[in-house]
């Protein structure tokens, strides 16, 4: 195009060039901290202050349970601000960089705490670490849907960003394995191994984060900014977004529910006590290659389709899990790595639906919202891991299953059938809810075109050089 140096036409409109692999791959490095640390925060840092540094079960309950309600309550709240945000160095990098000095400080003092650490240590230590959390991960999801106005530009970069995310976790998976391997099994040696790779990836991640892509700049807004209030009430009165959300927290409880079970059913039901924790990893090494597989589906079925084939997939997946006997053990491989092959695929589609859904909010109201609608999203998904929690494991215990007692077959089928239709029924109540979803491809076209003759010819975001 003649007279364009730089890489867009307008405002607007598609990227001529794809974001290149490589600053993908060092603005995804970001989430390896932030993935890694969701499960030593739900798994063994639990544990580790209720056992070892003696602060009992009910303690460590009431001050995780504030903790994550601050962390709920602190995303809406980054999200919007963020979108407001207006520096010399962007809107999201102000938000990343502090949330990375929090985040590091925080994570130093959680994970390597003095011998005998007491609860206000514990809160102000998880009040910090949610804070800098969600000042990294609300802004980084914001920017990644900013990043490309293409349809499919867009769940190309959000599969990179997904898939650093599924590797970060898969490593701290490993790093408990190993120790347990090396005979060094304390838990304040897993703990601190899991500490150690969240500060040593963090420094990497946050300069790939803030320099390896240029910011988009924020378009201005068209007619006064309204309230905070009124802000909150119009996202929550988006029929569409609400169906996002929607599908998004029925897939994440699926997920949930069967990776509360998982170590239980291979254990106990299956009868193979050597396996439980392997095929558990088994599934999330796989699960880094979902991320790419289902972005190809999605470049000939659409976003929407997508959803809806991946969730069905899972379903059926799960599903298979009640055909399943005691001993099993090929069958139960199988869908164990096809559970992989297709995790986070529908999350993966919905995430880059919700960007474009910003570009249509914008469009109808003039206001920047990616950063809030992204907060949203955030929330259905805790929300429902929060829930999946609630409900499998005390129904479990309400069919009469207990873990390490011997029980009886109906306490086992109980168990059977929770961890297999739990999941199965959420994934196709995922799926209902986006099928025949009416924002599609052509119509964020639409959409764009609108937002370019408004916005007209002007500068737009390109990777750095």
């Amino acid at each position: 195009m003649p007279g364009q140096s730089a890489p867009y036409r307008t405002a607007a409109t598609a990227v001529e060039a794809r974001v290149p692999a490589w600053r993908l791959l060092a603005f995804s490095l970001i989430t390896l901290p932030i993935a890694g640390a969701g499960l030593p925060l739900a798994v063994y840092l639990p544990a580790y202050y209720a056992q070892e540094a003696g602060l009992g079960l009910t303690v460590v309950g009431l001050v995780f349970m504030v903790g994550r309600l601050w962390d709920a309550a602190s995303d809406p709240l980054i999200g919007l601000l963020s979108d407001r945000t207006r520096t010399r160095f962007g809107r999201r990098r102000p938000w990343i960089a502090g949330g990375a000095v929090l985040f590091g400080l925080a994570a130093a003092a959680l994970f390597f705490p003095p011998a005998r650490p007491g609860p206000l240590y514990l809160g102000l230590g998880l009040f910090v670490f949610y804070l800098g959390w969600t000042m990294i991960q609300i802004p980084v999801s914001a920017w990644s849907g900013d990043l490309s106005a293409r349809y499919h530009e867009r769940s190309r970069i959000i599969t990179y960003v997904q898939t650093m995310a599924a590797a970060g976790l898969l490593l701290v998976l490993v790093i408990p394995a190993l120790i347990d391997q090396l005979g060094h099994g304390q838990a304040r040696a897993k703990v601190a191994a899991m500490g150690g790779f969240i500060l040593v990836s963090l420094a990497p991640g946050l300069i790939g984060g803030l320099f390896a892509l240029r910011e988009p700049p924020a378009r201005p807004a068209a007619g006064p900014r309204p309230s905070i209030g009124s802000t909150l009430r119009l996202v929550a009165g988006d029929r569409l977004l609400l169906r996002v959300l929607g599908s998004d927290f029925a897939v994440t409880l699926g997920q949930t529910i069967r990776a509360s079970l998982f170590v239980f059913f291979v254990v106990t039901y299956m009868g193979l006590p050597r396996w439980g924790s392997l095929l558990f990893l088994l599934q999330f090494v796989f699960g880094v290659f979902a991320g790419p597989i289902w972005l190809r589906v999605g470049y000939r079925l659409g976003k929407n389709r997508t959803v809806v084939a991946a969730e069905l997939v899972q379903a059926a997946i799960n599903l298979g899990l009640v055909f399943i006997s005691p001993g099993q053990f090929g069958p139960l491989l199988a869908l164990t790595i096809a559970q992989g092959l297709s995790q986070g695929s529908g999350n993966l589609m919905l995430r880059s639906i919700v960007a474009d859904l910003a570009d249509r909010q914008r469009l109808e109201s003039g206001q920047e919202r990616t950063g809030l609608l992204f907060s949203a999203f955030s929330l259905s998904g805790k929300a429902a891991t929060a829930a999946a929690v609630g409900l499998a494991l005390p129904l479990v215990a309400w069919l009469g299953f207990r873990p390490g007692a011997v029980n009886t077959p109906e306490a086992l089928l109980g168990l059977k059938l929770v961890f297999a239709l739990g999941p199965a029924l959420s994934h196709i109540a995922s799926a209902a809810l986006i099928a025949g979803f009416p924002f599609d491809e052509q119509r964020h076209a639409e959409v764009r075109r609108g937002l370019d003759a408004r916005d007209g010819l002007s500068p737009a975001p390109a990777p750095a050089e």
